[in-house]
């Protein structure tokens, strides 16, 4: 069977929207939207777009901002361009308060990297990584479970509930099915829906849509890393425990309300285990892999960085001594701090101060968000830099089919082109139509495409000065 230690990843993140002026909404989240995006159609004539360091941005239904990464093969490069959505958007969130400001509306506009709003709706975090085709999907995605159900334990972005209790996710109740071919009619922790976006006869894209957004770095990279390992020993058929559990959407439930990890899950079988027992199985498992692991991708000394976050988040649950991992992981961060702040109000958790600051720390605006406040004052650890985070918000990774993508687009833009672009293809539309498919997301160059920017060289007086559109 096909693995893939150097493999192809990829995160769609949703946003919450609104804009407020002394507490209240001054416009409704769809009016909102069009200002956010004004720029994006005065200069593209659409609101779906690939930008220029090959990351489709585009507002999806429900009038929510959604950015989705370019084609990454490492961790920390993933971590850079996801973290690069957040400055491009936050770009057009300046924009569009100024715009307001101009024609005498007023108000913040705010972005939230969170999954859940004032009123119950949830937007989602996706994660897509790229598997063989040789592999039963459903399968494997039930095999995968057990793992995901009690994932949250390490990387949720923890929430207070409606009826006044800490949750360590935020999507962890809004998922209803475990496998399934649908996204927004069931929610399942695992979309089968067929789009590798390349050769279907060798890739499978592999949607995890259970996963919250997450503001800490090392979360992130705890919850990719952690998935990316998992998957590797799945597609290497690597002894790991199976866990066969009988009602895991009944599980996942449960486990956000318990810190502890000692919920219960009920095997098939009839015997049970806990939800740390479950993590500390797999953490074991995944440091016997690495020990062997073809060197490629994510580099393994990458990797052995997660495992070891990750055996500190398990040893931190079972103590329930949290201080190791204190400004690491999201949920340890926010109910930390909002601990702080319950016992100055003296109130429980319903105090409406405290919803404030649960979403306040979701604000991508470095300068105003609560979450950046603690990063700047040294109470969260990093993981990357600044620096290379605001290098990809304008540098498609050069290590994948991105790098192409990227090229195309800036040329064709350029030269005033009028084109269309998706995942796989690239397309000049005058003075004849020429389109290039790359279906390999590992190829970082290709003739055929090198052929189109020729062309678009050569016919460069009749490309048509009116911008293309954009297909996601």
């Amino acid at each position: 069977m096909s693995v893939y230690p150097r493999r192809i990843m990829g995160i769609e993140t949703e946003f919450g929207l609104t804009a407020t002026r002394d507490g209240a909404a001054v416009l409704r989240p769809e009016e909102i939207a069009r200002y956010l995006f004004r720029p994006v159609v005065a200069q593209y004539k659409s609101t779906n777009i690939f930008t220029d360091n090959a990351a489709r941005l585009y507002l999806d239904v429900g009038a929510h901002p959604e950015y989705a990464t370019a084609e990454c093969d490492s961790l920390t490069q993933l971590l850079n361009h996801d973290k690069a959505g957040e400055l491009l958007f936050n770009e057009l969130a300046v924009q569009a308060q100024d715009a307001l400001a101009a024609e005498g509306i007023g108000g913040d506009v705010y972005l939230f990297k969170n999954n859940v709003d004032s009123a119950g709706n949830s937007y989602g975090t996706h994660e897509n990584y790229l598997i063989s085709r040789e592999l039963s999907l459903k399968h494997f995605g039930k095999r995968l479970l057990p793992f995901l159900i009690t994932r949250q334990l390490l990387c949720g972005a923890g929430m207070i509930t409606k009826d006044g209790q800490f949750a360590l996710s935020q999507r962890a109740d809004q998922v209803w099915e475990g496998v399934s071919s649908a996204t927004t009619r069931t929610r399942p922790i695992i979309n089968t829906r067929d789009e590798p976006h390349g050769d279907s006869s060798r890739f499978r894209r592999m949607h995890v849509i259970v996963g919250d957004s997450n503001m800490a770095e090392p979360t992130f990279a705890l919850k990719v890393g952690s998935a990316q390992l998992v998957i590797e020993m799945l597609e290497a058929d690597w002894e790991m425990p199976a866990f066969d559990v009988a009602d895991p959407i009944a599980h996942i439930k449960e486990i956000a309300l318990d810190p502890t990890g000692q919920t219960p899950l009920e095997l098939k079988d009839g015997s049970t285990v806990t939800a740390l027992e479950v993590q500390r199985a797999v953490h074991a498992a995944a440091g016997k892999w690495l020990e062997q692991r073809p060197d490629e991708g994510t580099p393994n000394e990458e990797l052995a960085r997660v495992v070891e976050l990750w055996g500190r988040v398990l040893d931190c649950i079972e103590s329930q001594d949290f201080q190791p991992v204190a400004g690491e992981i999201d949920w340890v961060i926010k109910r930390d701090l909002l601990e702080r702040y319950r016992a100055r109000l003296g109130g429980d958790w319903t105090h409406p101060k405290l919803a404030q600051i649960d979403l306040a720390y979701h604000d991508i605006d470095r300068d105003r968000g609560l979450f950046y406040l603690l990063q700047r004052k040294g109470m969260v650890k990093r993981w990357t830099t600044d620096e290379a985070i605001a290098q990809a918000a304008h540098t498609a990774p050069q290590t994948t089919r991105a790098a192409m993508r990227a090229a195309f687009l800036a040329r064709a833009r350029e030269l005033g082109a009028r084109y269309t672009v998706d995942w796989v293809h690239l397309k000049v539309d005058r003075p004849e139509p020429q389109t290039v498919d790359l279906q390999d997301p590992f190829a970082t160059s290709d003739a055929r495409a090198n052929d189109l920017l020729s062309y678009m060289e050569t016919n460069r007086e009749h490309l048509n000065d009116a911008q293309g559109g954009i297909r996601g």
